[in-house]
């Protein structure tokens, strides 16, 4: 059972400062065990709220490295999180809140804007100072991106992708050259403060200016693996000229704060990059095809494309075996069978979701000529409108959201609802139709519709590029 930790949060917040707090908001849970919350700050302005985040987790030596990385880049001038207080036990601390909106948000609203791609730069400039000045920081009890880290990562993509598709290989010869590819790669120097999750989605935007967050796995490593990471995240899609244009800007960024030379920086990166994809398929292998998250088995498609589009510009003649596992994986047959439908500028297709109540309203009207659609009935699912710190609540807020997402049913229930909408939709961009309408109905139209129609916007804007209309008719607001 997880440990709630909101009395420590309350004894925490009131040494930390003498306002008053009017709620805490667990947040959603991401893949490590911490725990995180929002708390509400009384304050005299109605129309103002403050808050600031709370951490909690029993790994003090995690704990500390992020406490201690924090307040050294802070006094640099880096963007992070300020550290706001620290409990006695190191299991619970207090930090600035960047809000709600990733650098992966902002691409995802917006496109390949100018504005976007100057927020990359952005990133990409603190990133270089944020690698030397972390320099001081490594020491010898910091991991190291080694042979042996490299070759786990390696070894991920071969048991969670390559062997879940059932590739014909040799083992001993595979493996040797796995162990080959990782000495070659660890050789590559010099090591400096590596992110090692330097992905968009760990980049928070906050008036307009980036900061970084989720840098307590952080290890000593070649500093253009975060780089990879960044440029070849397979959800943000960039095009090849952003690609080859902020890697400049990075290298330029990163000669002002230490001298390297630019043809050996230049191949570590594309090892980096070959090594990083790896990994990454490995990563939507388990929590994809294994752990069965829609999210992780989307990024599957694009992730291929990516590998398939530079293997050519790879000799990788010393390694066939590996050569031909991967050409098999990049081949037709498997790409084919996660390609997603994508729709475009004159795509006429626009989703229509409602939410809405059985007993209040009943079943919405169909709003096109043709009529048709689909009606999920959320009632199945355990409602947190039962529970009195939910009742005056609905489910776009945290505490709700994380209910649904932990304690009960939905993620299983919103699954089907993809495998069933997914086909229509497909079906509908490829025949150029321009409607269809998506309802969610629970007893009071408030928490669990609520949410799943707010799920599926999400599920079909990021698969599928189509647009949305979401209305929650119960509720006083329209996204």
């Amino acid at each position: 059972m997880m440990h709630d930790p909101t009395q420590d949060i309350q004894t925490l917040f009131s040494s930390y400062s003498e306002q008053t707090l009017t709620h805490i908001d667990k947040l959603p849970q991401s893949g490590s065990n911490r725990q995180y919350y929002r708390l509400y700050i009384a304050v005299n302005n109605a129309s103002v709220q403050n808050t600031c985040i709370a951490a909690w987790s029993n790994d003090t030596k995690e704990n500390d490295a992020f406490i201690q990385y924090s307040r050294f880049f802070k006094a640099r001038g880096i963007r992070v999180p300020e550290i706001l207080a620290v409990s006695g036990d190191r299991h619970l601390y207090l930090q600035e809140d960047l809000g709600y909106t990733s650098l992966l948000d902002v691409l995802l609203q917006q496109g390949f804007t100018e504005k976007v791609y100057r927020l990359y730069e952005q990133a990409l400039s603190q990133l270089a100072v944020m690698q030397v000045a972390g320099k001081e920081l490594i020491q010898s009890s910091t991991p190291v991106f080694d042979e042996q880290a490299i070759l786990q990562d390696v070894l991920y993509f071969k048991f969670y992708f390559a062997d879940v598709h059932s590739v014909a290989y040799d083992k001993a010869m595979l493996f040797q050259e796995i162990q080959t590819l990782s000495a070659e790669t660890a050789a590559m120097l010099p090591r400096y403060f590596m992110f090692r999750d330097f992905q968009a989605r760990n980049i928070m935007v906050h008036k307009d200016e980036v900061y970084f967050i989720d840098y307590q796995g952080a290890m000593q490593g070649h500093p253009t693996y975060d780089v990879a990471s960044l440029l070849f995240q397979a959800k943000a899609a960039l095009p090849d000229t952003w690609k080859e244009n902020l890697f400049k800007h990075y290298v330029t960024s990163f000669q002002q704060q230490a001298p390297v030379h630019n043809t050996t920086f230049t191949q570590a990166y594309r090892s980096m990059v070959f090594i990083r994809m790896l990994q990454t398929l490995g990563a939507y292998g388990f929590r994809g095809l294994i752990e069965k998250k829609p999210h992780f088995i989307s990024s599957i498609a694009p992730a291929l494309k990516q590998l398939r589009d530079i293997l050519p510009s790879y000799r990788l003649s010393q390694y066939p075996e590996l050569q031909k596992v991967l050409q098999t994986l990049t081949g037709e047959a498997v790409r084919n069978k996660y390609a997603v439908v994508k729709a475009e500028e004159d795509t006429p297709l626009v989703v229509h979701i409602n939410s809405f109540s059985f007993i209040k309203r009943g079943y919405p009207a169909a709003a096109s000529e043709n009529g048709g659609g689909y009606v999920f009935d959320c009632r199945g699912i355990l409602n947190p409108g039962r529970l009195e710190a939910f009742k005056t609540q609905t489910g776009r807020d945290s505490g709700v959201m994380h209910f649904l997402e932990t304690q009960t049913r939905m993620n299983d229930f919103l699954r089907h609802v993809y495998e069933v909408v997914d086909i229509t939709v497909e079906n509908y961009i490829e025949r150029g139709f321009d409607h269809l309408t998506v309802n969610f109905g629970c007893t009071g139209g408030q928490h669990r519709s609520v949410y799943a129609a707010d799920a599926l916007s999400k599920h079909l804007r990021e698969k599928y590029n189509v647009p949305t209309v979401v209305n929650h008719l119960e509720q006083s607001f329209n996204a």
